[in-house]
């Protein structure tokens, strides 16, 4: 059951994207919902130009914004996605956390999956309100949290997934960090990454790979496959 709590948070959500969605298809600056050839059941609303879109949002705000990677799909979240549609058994009936969930594509796909609960945790206000939006689309519950969790171990939350965090520092020294304690702690650990100049390679094994159905961000232009990774022991 959805509490009054959640409910209000995905209203907000979806209030605050309103006035970006284009219904008429023809708006470079917003937002176009969009279903997932890979993905049954997930309906996003992603950027039309992700560039754009940014400039748009900080004419609005008056000052620099981190640039909306919630409006798009990016490779190591796919991959995850594919994988969680492949094994939906790694999450069914489990307590799940997406950390720096974006889009939201990989918590929806887990609860679509048969997860007992979903929490989404992105720290962007733009990226929980993306989210809330798009799991209402999707007809899924996920629990929204706003907080830096990366000083944490992912608390209760029996599987961590953890897709394209590793793009940039000192993000992906406190993000290696947090999921080494997650793992210490008994959590199953996957990470989609299509190979980020930052992701620490040495402390993980592959264990899938996927291509990659969808363009997504510009900056994957050139990127064809992506991996679904594990912590070493």
């Amino acid at each position: 059951m959805t509490n009054l709590s959640e409910t209000r948070a995905t209203d907000a959500g979806c209030d605050l994207l309103d006035r970006l969605l284009d219904r008429d298809g023809d708006a470079a600056d917003g937002l176009r919902p969009t279903t997932l050839p890979f993905a049954p059941g997930v309906r996003l609303h992603l950027a039309t130009d992700a560039v754009v879109l940014n400039a748009r949002l900080e004419a609005e705000q008056g000052h620099r914004l981190t640039p909306p990677f919630w409006a798009d799909v990016w490779a190591g979240g796919q991959g995850l996605a594919q994988h969680i549609i492949r094994h939906p058994e790694l999450v069914a009936g489990r307590r799940v956390l997406d950390i720096a969930s974006g889009s939201g594509i990989v918590a929806i796909t887990a609860a679509l999956a048969g997860a007992a609960s979903v929490t989404a945790n992105d720290i962007e206000p733009y990226a929980l309100a993306a989210i809330a939006l798009n799991s209402r689309s999707s007809g899924v519950s996920v629990t929204l949290r706003a907080d830096d969790l990366l000083d944490g171990d992912g608390e209760d939350a029996e599987v961590v997934l953890a897709g394209d965090v590793f793009y940039r520092e000192p993000m992906a020294t406190r993000m290696s960090g947090f999921l080494a304690r997650a793992t210490a702690r008994g959590a199953c650990v996957l990470v989609g990454d299509p190979g980020r100049a930052c992701l620490p390679s040495q402390r993980f094994a592959v264990v899938a790979s996927y291509p990659l159905p969808m363009s997504g961000a510009g900056q994957d232009a050139q990127v064809s496959r992506t991996y679904v990774l594990q912590p070493r022991p």
